[in-house]
């Protein structure tokens, strides 16, 4: 390694890694969160997603979602059934 200058790798700065955090989040609703809350739920193939916040204004609860889900699929088939 005659000649080469070497190159260290530094940690990084716990200042800027603190600031990569997506705007959307509000760190005052992550406190107090519970870690494996769903993974069972998640074992068993039930699927989670995250809804976007223009979209989740619109559904209180998992309930409401199931039910415009439903009626989506519903409307779906009646249209493929329709064409066919």
């Amino acid at each position: 390694m005659h000649g080469r200058k070497k190159y260290i790798m530094k940690k990084a700065n716990n200042k800027e890694s603190a600031d990569d955090l997506r705007p959307e989040y509000d760190l005052s609703k992550l406190r107090g969160g519970v870690r494996g809350k769903y993974a069972k739920r998640f074992q068993k193939g039930t699927n989670l997603v995250l809804l976007s916040p223009d979209v989740a204004k619109y559904f209180p609860d998992e309930q409401s979602v199931n039910a415009a889900l439903r009626s989506l699929v519903g409307i779906a088939k009646a249209e493929l059934r329709h064409t066919n």
